[in-house]
């Protein structure tokens, strides 16, 4: 039995590139891109093998993108249990202006699964019981928005603990099965109690309608630059984010979620693992383009907000 499972069912092959100036119509010369296993899971995967830890990384791969990323993943020794499907794996691609420092991000959808691809994936899940499975990441075009919906029914069936962060529809539905813990930033959660727009002050009040009405046990809820807030039943810590020179935002959620996974399975208390959370997020920031956090800027922050 594995202690922490991660599913991506939306990949990416991630490619990071600069260039001085970005101008319209004009052939931009950029730098020699680099390269990286992308995607929520995959992500948070990443993040627990920072914190030298282990996790077995379960995800759909296509085409050659597809057997790039899972080089990649072998190469940083990952455990993983891919799902090989027709549709070759989408790439991203970030691009940072060195002129004025700026970063943009270009995301690509991902292709649709045939039926015997997602039985696929739904049975893969059934098979590895674990005690914390993370699903993490958007959808692949034309995959129904109760996909995670139907992995929290196996998750409650295997008796492991289910960690999500997604958005829209997706996340709306697997809420009303239920799951242990859900990282919805402060939009995300207005829309899930039904409001427009939620100030910061309004987050616990928001984050116990829905552990009152049974859709998560923890809810973290991500203010930004403000920091994090995590709320359960019995208990409430604001972490403020610490200041640090941010060059990229890539991959800073799912460095937060893969923190406080790591934290929790190594039964932390609640108070440090959104500590972890929050320091591993902010860790990735620190990092440039599609790379996420190192062990020692993730320890030096957490000690920092331990303080």
């Amino acid at each position: 039995m594995h202690d922490i499972v991660t599913l991506t069912v939306n990949p990416a092959l991630d490619k990071s590139t600069s260039c001085n100036g970005l101008i319209a119509d004009a052939k931009i010369r950029c730098e020699a891109p680099t390269f990286e296993a992308g995607g929520g899971g995959i992500n948070v995967s990443k993040a627990i093998s920072r914190l030298e830890a282990d996790s077995l990384c379960v995800f759909t791969s296509g085409g050659s993108a597809g057997e790039l990323v899972e080089k990649l993943l072998q190469k940083e020794k990952i455990k993983t249990d891919t799902i090989t499907v027709s549709n070759w794996t989408r790439e991203n691609l970030v691009v940072q202006d060195t002129n004025t420092q700026q970063q943009f991000r270009f995301g690509f959808p991902g292709g649709s699964l045939t039926i015997e691809e997602v039985t696929a994936v739904l049975d893969k899940i059934k098979k590895h019981k674990c005690r914390y499975l993370v699903a993490s990441g958007s959808l692949n075009d034309g995959l129904s928005s109760d996909f995670y919906q139907q992995i929290a029914a196996i998750a409650k069936e295997n008796d492991s603990k289910l960690i999500i962060d997604t958005s829209g529809e997706a996340l709306k539905q697997v809420l009303e099965t239920g799951v242990y813990l859900v990282k919805p930033n402060i939009g995300e959660l207005a829309k899930l109690i039904g409001e427009n727009r939620l100030e910061a002050d309004d987050a616990e009040d928001a984050a116990r309608t829905l552990i009152d009405k049974g859709n998560a046990e923890i809810v973290v809820v991500s203010l930004g630059p403000q920091g994090a807030l995590l709320v359960s039943k019995d208990q409430r810590h604001y972490i403020s984010a610490p200041n640090v020179a941010k060059r990229s935002t890539v991959g800073a959620g799912d460095s937060m979620v893969g923190g406080m996974v790591w934290a929790l399975s190594q039964n932390k208390s609640l108070k440090e693992v959104i500590q972890w959370g929050v320091a591993c997020g902010s860790a990735a920031t620190i990092s440039e383009g599609t790379q996420l956090f190192t062990l020692g800027d993730a320890q030096r922050l957490f000690r920092w907000l331990n303080k």
